[in-house]
């Protein structure tokens, strides 16, 4: 089944989806209100230097503070492990070509406060932190990244012929500018020398422009903004294996198409112009499983299911058996509940695109021998998500620790916000609880307020269980404190909002 990308496009919001084999595999938002940030370069003044977490914070224009880490400033090789495309290993594992490593200088002796220079956005603002950002410019074209600061050529790991390989390196070796760097993106795989040099002729222009720009302005100052959403993701996404676009709207359309005739002339594709009534997500059936996308609970085939949980410091996912009971024994049925939850697991993280650390809980297995073909099946699913992952062994209590490079927020945090209600806890204190509570706040308001009445403002579901089942608290405070205590219920009051008034 041909794979597609379906563009939504509102004057207030855009959605690309990426559908392979018939199912939505990754979804793209970007808001009008909030443009995407990773990309562009700023010129920026360090505001702040932290010797004790070897880190500067820089002026850029933002709301806050942008965090540039002292391995930003020195070492480069960070930026390779963002367009090196590869399977969790750290760039120049295995490839025998990375820079050499040298012992970072201290923050203190790299920057000053006060001191001006131009950084580029790695990570958007995520949560409470601001913005990532690395002194190490990196300009992505459709067949090459340039890296104007270093001297390197990589190739990237997805491009495994090793002739192929030498070829590429070849060819761009011989071509770059002295002390300039490329990497060799994973669509340039057969790609002719006039291709990369028309593409690394652009990049080489717009860094040029850049530093022109760079020296007119005055920090804080954005000095070149990254394409927008829709032609970030044609550029990188539309492949070989992507072979139709469906838009729906014109304007988009003919975006798109300029856009691609211009950088991408000889890339055969279909684009179609989507102009039926019905929403053309829900044509494509892609409401229900964003939706389905932002629940805790994922049901699988078997009957078995996994619960996502989001917090600030990780995301923990726990692997259940549910209603599958199996027809043999135990452990077969706990090796295929996990086997299918591995499948789903790095389906959910690749459309939800959850970052940071992961925790995987499954269903604990007494053979090694199991527990190495869960391993496995995960390494393999994983293989066909762009970001970079690191997968750690199944220890013994069935844990498996992995870390998945985090460039934006994820679906839910960028689609949901916390409860108003529990603000944000997920839960809510129980009708008993607040009915206990009111208890103990009516003693120590009757101690000390003379009056003949108590008047209890609560929740219409707390009211209905102080008249019912804790009747009986409220006749053992009107006895011991000779006052007579009403209870009034307000609709619009909180499940833990109360309030006592005594006259």
């Amino acid at each position: 089944m041909a794979n597609e990308l379906v563009i939504n496009t509102t004057s207030h919001e855009t959605r690309v989806a990426l559908i392979e084999n018939g199912t939505i595999a990754e979804l793209y938002i970007e808001r009008s209100k909030v443009k995407g940030i990773v990309g562009n370069i700023y010129k920026g003044r360090v505001v702040r230097v932290l010797p004790g977490m070897q880190a500067a914070f820089v002026d850029i224009g933002l709301e806050k503070a942008a965090f540039l880490y002292v391995a930003d400033v020195f070492d480069p090789l960070e930026e390779f492990e963002s367009f090196m495309e590869g399977n969790g290993k750290k760039s120049g594992e295995g490839e025998g070509e990375a820079p050499e490593m040298h012992p970072m200088h201290p923050i203190e002796e790299l920057l000053q406060e006060g001191q001006e220079l131009l950084v580029q956005i790695s990570k958007e603002p995520i949560g409470t932190k601001g913005a990532r950002i690395t002194a190490h410019i990196s300009l992505p074209g459709r067949h090459l990244v340039y890296m104007p600061t270093v001297d390197h050529v990589g190739i990237s790991r997805r491009i495994e012929d090793e002739a192929e390989r030498e070829r590429l390196k070849e060819i761009v070796e011989r071509i770059k500018p002295p002390g300039s760097g490329f990497i060799v993106r994973t669509v340039s795989e057969g790609k002719s020398e006039d291709d990369l040099l028309a593409d690394m002729k652009y990049l080489i222009k717009l860094w040029e422009e850049i530093a022109k720009r760079k020296e007119k302005g005055h920090p804080p100052i954005l000095i070149h903004s990254d394409l927008d959403m829709t032609q970030k993701v044609v550029r990188d996404i539309l492949t070989e294996s992507v072979d139709r676009i469906v838009v729906d709207s014109k304007p988009e359309y003919d975006r798109i198409v300029q856009f691609i005739s211009t950088f991408m002339p000889k890339m055969k594709y279909s684009i179609e112009l989507y102009d039926e009534e019905e929403p053309i997500f829900d044509h494509y059936g892609l409401e229900v499983e964003i939706s389905r996308a932002l629940g805790r609970k994922v049901w699988l085939k078997s009957g078995g299911y996994i619960i996502i949980e989001q917090t600030e410091a990780l995301t923990a996912i726990d692997v259940n058996t549910g209603r599958y009971v199996g027809k043999h024994n135990l452990e077969d049925t706990i090796l295929k509940t996990n086997l299918e939850a591995v499948k789903e697991i790095a389906y959910q993280l690749r459309l939800r695109n959850i970052g940071g650390i992961i925790i995987i809980d499954f269903i604990d297995m007494e053979k090694e021998v199991n527990r190495d073909k869960v391993f496995g099946a995960l390494e393999e699913a994983l293989k066909s998500d762009k970001s970079k992952t690191n997968i750690l062994k199944i220890s013994e209590l069935g844990l498996v620790e992995m870390t998945r490079k985090r460039v934006r927020e994820s679906m839910g945090r960028m689609m949901c916000e916390p409860c108003p209600y529990c603000e944000g806890r997920g839960y809510v204190k129980s009708k008993t609880t607040i009915c206990y509570e009111i208890f103990r706040e009516l003693r120590r308001e009757m101690l000390d307020i003379r009056g003949t009445k108590a008047t209890l403002t609560v929740h219409p579901q707390v009211a209905d269980l102080l008249y019912d089942e804790e009747r009986r608290g409220l006749e053992e405070l009107e006895r011991k404190f000779k006052k007579r205590i009403t209870v009034r219920a307000k609709p619009g009051f909180h499940q833990e909002q109360f309030e006592i008034a005594i006259s």
